[in-house]
């Protein structure tokens, strides 16, 4: 049997000698040099098309290691570049970049040109008043269309471009470019996002971290309309709309929704409303049977909130 890459794994896991453990990074340190910068970009039009690795990961790989620009394949960079803002600008590319990661001053260069330079010298500051200027101005007076959100300790920018999602990492000096199926591990993140959502789809949500870290995301179906939902099984040709969902959909939705959460909690208020609680921890996916919390994930459960609030009138508590 070929050594297999778990065996490589295993090794690295299990080896108590450093010096082994060196010994065979450093030919792996090697061999990815020797990849990018002797075999794939040297072939621009191979480096272009068919780069060698797959959607040009060894360039994340060293830039959230944090290594500087001088540090990458300089031509690899500038297509990645390249296909991110023929992306934005709805032009035809090779692949979509989804997970695409860019220096901070690249994606400012990419969605914020003309003020990138501007833009660049007040976040690096973390002078984020001259910044809001700038992103406003643009959105009231150039009608662009994007939202955003500055997370509450202003390490992390979010932006909605259409329905695009991308997170400035202000300390990190790098920007995640269509998120996707990035994991979403940083509370910071999550708080964000499910504050920039509800202000553009269900203003009224009611957010709030709790002493546990989890997030709280507290839903209500009023009384009056769960008394109009038929108390048995409709037929299917005499079924409303709303009696289809609580019936058939409903309980569904509950189940995508606990996949995601660390705990669902339904309970009836005074008014005999049905209180709808969603606990969120990213600290605790991929343990307790809780999937890793993707960016697409998210969207899955802002869908099933808003079809809630827009077609069932919820009022959320």
């Amino acid at each position: 049997m070929p050594l297999l890459p778990e065996h490589i794994v295993y090794f690295l896991e299990k080896e108590l000698d450093s010096k082994f453990q060196s010994e065979l990074l450093e030919l792996l340190k090697t061999r990815i040099h020797k990849l990018c910068f002797e075999e794939c970009e040297i072939d621009r039009i191979q480096c272009t098309l068919t780069p060698l690795c797959t959607r040009r990961f060894l360039l994340k790989l060293r830039l959230m290691n944090g290594l500087t620009i001088d540090d990458q394949p300089k031509f690899c960079y500038s297509v990645h570049k390249g296909i991110v803002q023929r992306d934005f600008l709805n032009k035809t590319v090779v692949y979509k970049p989804n997970d695409a990661f860019l220096y901070l001053i690249d994606f400012l260069d990419v969605f914020f040109h003309g003020d990138y330079r501007k833009l660049n010298k007040f976040l690096s500051k973390k002078d984020f008043k001259e910044a809001i200027k700038i992103f406003d101005d643009r959105i009231q007076n150039r009608d662009e269309n994007f939202q955003y959100i500055i997370s509450n300790n202003k390490n992390f920018i979010i932006f909605k471009f259409e329905e695009k999602i991308h997170v400035l990492f202000i300390n990190e000096n790098y920007a995640l470019c269509n998120a996707n199926r990035e994991s979403i591990t940083n509370l910071e993140i999550l708080r964000s996002l499910c504050e920039l959502f509800a202000r553009i789809f269900f203003p009224e949500v009611k957010l709030k971290v709790n002493p546990n870290n989890n997030l709280e995301i507290t839903t209500t179906i009023p009384v009056d309309i769960l008394k109009s939902v038929s108390k048995e099984p409709p037929l299917k040709d005499n079924e409303s709309k709303k009696d289809d969902y609580f019936w058939n959909v409903f309980p569904n939705d509950l189940d995508v929704l606990s996949q995601y959460c660390v705990k669902v909690k339904l309970s009836f208020n005074r008014r005999d409303d049905l209180v709808i609680k969603l606990l969120i921890n990213p600290n605790s996916v991929g343990n307790k049977n809780i999937p890793i919390l993707r960016y697409r994930d998210l969207r899955l459960i802002f869908n099933i909130i808003f079809r809630l609030y827009n077609d069932f009138y919820i009022i959320w508590a």
